[in-house]
């Protein structure tokens, strides 16, 4: 539809396209931190190579009075066409001292936005995923309404990356299985702002992210690929630490036994010389290694891995993390022809799915349990009915 400009004249001139990754750069940061009209209008010349018509045209002013104000001869206060300008120009009011409501409340949620972030994960570390998603959807959908209208900044485009992989993780660990590209959706709708930020920790954290979403998908060898750059652009120990576990576990997936073998070797390395985190510790690694074996075609190796003395935690484990690996060496006991013992394994896993809410999980139960653990399955299939049934709810 078209719009009217400052004195009422109708303007077709669509706005200026990409303008919020322009503003969301350093440079810009640099420019609007000043307050001053005149400079932001020549930055805006400057990286969209516009000349003083075409700006003019674009916010509604002739080459004379784009000029003016450029040169200090003219200084806008009326607070309509201030607003009029930034609307244009897709900034913010309150680069141009406007006071807005809507606005300020915004900058307020930026503020809390972090910490939303940061609660949000621990409650999913802490296994209350669906209410990292209850404090996130919110969160995202006011950030992206807010892009989309050309008001974005670099902190609320950088929260946005942030907030998009949050949820997009949460959402992997609460959504079944044929809904689990939705997660990686989110994660990566994270890597299109990520990539306007020259950030190496942050470029890294989101494909560790994404790649390990890719995975729990089905799409491995996409998965592999984004955690090998991972891997590779990792500014720091403790960085590249984080995205092995997850890059190997996806190589396990994938059936590449060398790639597997080297990234837990390093991994293992590793241990020594970072902080353990909830992923990154000998209790994570040692599941991760089992089912790695058994999908490198190793069934044998992991079964006598499995028969040594697990590693002792060094670290609080997330409580998902305990009934992934309940579930993996249940499968190890069933291939090595415990049935009873893998039977109690999953069985305790069905039970702590369910409190969890973890449907994804349930699903490889049943996967695991196959033929020959009729009554494990069924209690599964129960269960994840019962958990699709209250999501659908």
């Amino acid at each position: 539809m078209a719009e009217h400009d400052a004195h009422g004249t109708r303007n077709t001139r669509p706005r200026s396209q990409h303008a919020t990754w322009r503003w969301a750069s350093p440079e810009a940061q640099t420019v609007l931190a000043t307050r001053d009209l005149a400079a932001i209008l020549r930055f805006h010349r400057r990286v969209h190579g516009h000349s003083q018509s075409e700006t003019g045209a674009l916010i509604g002013y002739d080459k004379t009075y784009v000029s003016a104000i450029e040169l200090g001869k003219r200084r806008l206060t009326d607070t309509a066409v201030l607003r009029h300008i930034a609307d244009r120009l897709s900034l913010p009011p309150h680069v141009l001292g406007i006071t807005d409501l809507a606005d300020t409340d915004f900058r307020a949620m930026l503020q809390f936005g972090q910490s939303t972030v940061r609660l949000a994960e621990i409650a999913r570390q802490a296994g209350h995923a669906s209410q990292a998603v209850a404090e996130l959807w919110p969160l995202v959908a006011r950030l992206e309404a807010r892009a989309r209208d050309g008001h974005a900044e670099r902190e609320a485009l950088r929260l946005l990356a942030d907030a998009r992989l949050g949820l997009g993780t949460a959402l992997g660990n609460v959504l079944p299985e044929e809904r689990l590209a939705t997660a990686a959706h989110w994660t990566a709708k994270s890597l299109n702002v990520v990539a306007h930020f020259d950030d190496p920790a942050l470029t890294t954290t989101a494909l560790r992210m994404h790649g390990n979403e890719l995975r729990k998908a089905g799409l491995v060898g996409a998965a592999v690929n984004r955690l090998v750059r991972a891997a590779n652009l990792a500014p720091s120990r403790a960085s590249r630490a984080a995205v092995l576990p997850l890059l190997a576990r996806a190589a396990g997936a994938l059936g590449n036994a060398p790639l597997f073998d080297n990234t837990v070797r390093e991994a293992k390395t590793l241990l020594d010389q970072v902080d353990h985190t909830s992923l990154v510790n000998p209790v994570a690694l040692y599941e991760i290694e089992l089912r790695g074996l058994i999908g490198t075609g190793r069934a044998r190796a992991a079964i006598e891995r499995a028969e040594r003395t697990p590693p002792t935690p060094t670290t609080a484990v997330a409580p998902q993390w305990h009934v992934i690996q309940l579930i993996t060496i249940g499968k190890v006991r069933l291939l090595g022809g415990d049935t009873r013992g893998a039977a109690e394994l999953l069985t305790r896993a069905v039970t702590e799915a369910r409190a969890q809410r973890l449907p994804h999980q349930l699903q490889r139960i049943i996967r695991t349990g196959g033929q020959g653990l009729t009554e494990v399955n069924d209690t599964a299939s129960r269960t994840l009915s019962q958990l699709r049934t209250e999501m659908a709810a």
